[in-house]
């Protein structure tokens, strides 16, 4: 079968691999914000699609047979796009969404809805773990009593706008004990993150509970 996976995330390119090896023309796509992706195995396409109407022409103009929701569990938009597009162009449309994180009896999770809630609720002078996507900081800009340490993979093309924060290259550790250390060297106090599941990121919700950490956990 030809077949669109729409990815970015561990267990898209993994399932591409199964698929290729069994045979089927598949190809992958990413939004590109990770600037050197992995390899992945069959063809890969880099960029949107320019909304729903866009992603039914490439279907069509490609003659996909099979689409493949394996995104990221907070990539609403393109979700929503893959239903829409599925529809209208008549094919078949697979979600593989990774179960969310499960709290743990030692986590110290404060729960939210929204990144305005999790703003909303770091406390005064806190130093913070920041664990989101470079497209959500702006948000916590007003946040000026608060240090940041925030993680990427690549080195943003402008300064961030938090008056007061560290900036950390490289992808977390699978490793707890790593995560821990990362912690420690930076007096965290409090996680902010998403509830993204998987164990590419949970590493550090590890070492928070063996430290006692709170973390602010913004809900699906």
């Amino acid at each position: 079968m030809k077949i669109l996976i729409l990815g970015g995330i561990k267990e898209a390119a993994s399932l591409a691999g199964k698929l290729v090896a069994e045979g089927h023309d598949v190809t992958s796509s990413l939004a590109g914000r990770t600037k050197e992706p992995k390899p992945i195995k069959g063809k890969v396409r880099i960029g949107g699609f320019g909304g729903i109407n866009g992603l039914v022409e490439y279907i069509k103009t490609n003659d996909i047979e099979l689409l493949i929701d394996c995104t990221h569990p907070f990539a609403r938009q393109i979700s929503a796009n893959a239903i829409e597009a599925s529809k209208l162009a008549n094919i078949k449309l697979e979600i593989h969404s990774r179960a969310p994180w499960e709290k743990q009896p030692n986590d110290l999770w404060l729960e939210v809805n929204t990144l305005e809630e999790a703003r909303e609720n770091i406390p005064k002078n806190a130093c913070i773990l920041l664990a989101l996507g470079r497209q959500y900081i702006d948000l916590f800009k007003t946040r000026k009593d608060v240090f940041f340490l925030v993680r990427m993979v690549d080195q943003p093309e402008h300064a961030l706008p938090l008056s007061n924060h560290k900036l950390l290259l490289g992808k977390p550790s699978s490793n707890w004990r790593d995560e821990k250390r990362v912690l420690e060297e930076n007096t965290i106090t409090h996680i902010v993150c998403r509830n993204s599941g998987g164990t590419g990121a949970y590493a550090k919700i590890e070492a928070a509970r063996n430290m006692q950490i709170p973390v602010i956990m913004i809900s699906r």
